[in-house]
C-alpha cells in the first residue's frame, strides 16, 4: 500500500515539474537545467516519460540519477544503452542514452544526441 502512495507522489510531483516546464512564466528558467526525457520501456514496452535535472559536459547530456535505488528508468539503458528523446529548449532531439554505476553505486545515464536535422 505505501508503495502505491508513494508511486502517486513521484507521478504528481513529476507532473507539476513538467507542467512547469512547459509554462510561460518559469519554462525558460527551469530549461537550463530539468529536460523531459522520453523512452520505451525495456519490460512494458511503452513510451515512458519523466523530467529529470541534466547538465551538458561537451556535445553530451549527463543525467545523475540521485537515490538510485529508489528509482528504475536509468536500468533501460544499461549495457549497450538505449534509445531516447530529449525535449530541449530548441524542441525535441533524440540520442543514444548509456547508464553506469560506478564503484560507490553512483549512477550517471550519459546521452550522445543525435545530430540535429
Amino acid at each position: 500500500m505505501a508503495n502505491v502512495f508513494a508511486g502517486s507522489v513521484v507521478r504528481g510531483i513529476n507532473n507539476g515539474v513538467v507542467a512547469l516546464m512547459k509554462s510561460s512564466a518559469l519554462g525558460g528558467r527551469m530549461g537550463g537545467s530539468f529536460v523531459e526525457i522520453s523512452y520505451v520501456g525495456r519490460r512494458s514496452g511503452k513510451t515512458i516519460s519523466t523530467p529529470v535535472n541534466y547538465r551538458r559536459s561537451g556535445e553530451d547530456i549527463v543525467i545523475n540519477v540521485m537515490m538510485p535505488d529508489r528509482k528504475s528508468w536509468w536500468r533501460n539503458f544499461l549495457g549497450e544503452g538505449a534509445p531516447i528523446t530529449l525535449r530541449l529548449s530548441g524542441g525535441d532531439r533524440t540520442g543514444h542514452a548509456v547508464a553506469t554505476r560506478d564503484e560507490r553505486g553512483r549512477v550517471t545515464v550519459k546521452v550522445r544526441l543525435d545530430e540535429a536535422a
